[in-house]
């Protein structure tokens, strides 16, 4: 099974728990894995016989710019269920969700979030 990768897309968006994450934002990066059949499906060097990986990012930067949530954990679990229903052909999707930034105390790089769906759990 084929795997189509979108890495490292950043956004500046306004979740958070706290007030100041809310008004002033922050970093959003995420990394979206999508399973597709390309060795089956992809025969003929024609974009229809493919995931259009334009728009997927496209509908991730609209979903991400659109929505706040409190918890990044709520924003990976919609955008993965958005994902799925959008794109029938994807047979599974993880996705990595980072955030930059956080208030709290010590050092790091970011915090990261990882949820993955496939089609057996649409329902």
């Amino acid at each position: 099974m084929g795997k189509i990768r979108i890495n490292n897309m950043s956004f500046h968006t306004f979740n958070g728990v706290f007030a100041e994450e809310k008004k002033l934002g922050q970093r959003l990066q995420i990394d979206a894995e999508l399973t597709y059949p390309i060795e089956e499906k992809v025969q003929h060097d024609n974009l229809k016989e493919t995931v259009s990986y334009a728009d997927v990012y496209q509908t991730i930067e609209d979903f991400v710019l659109n929505h706040n949530y409190n918890l990044i954990e709520s924003v990976a679990n919609h955008l993965l269920k958005l994902i799925l229903a959008k794109y029938p052909t994807i047979q599974a999707v993880k996705l990595k969700v980072r955030k930059y930034s956080v208030p709290i105390a010590g050092i790091f790089d970011n915090i990261e979030i990882e949820v993955s769906g496939d089609r057996s759990h649409e329902k």
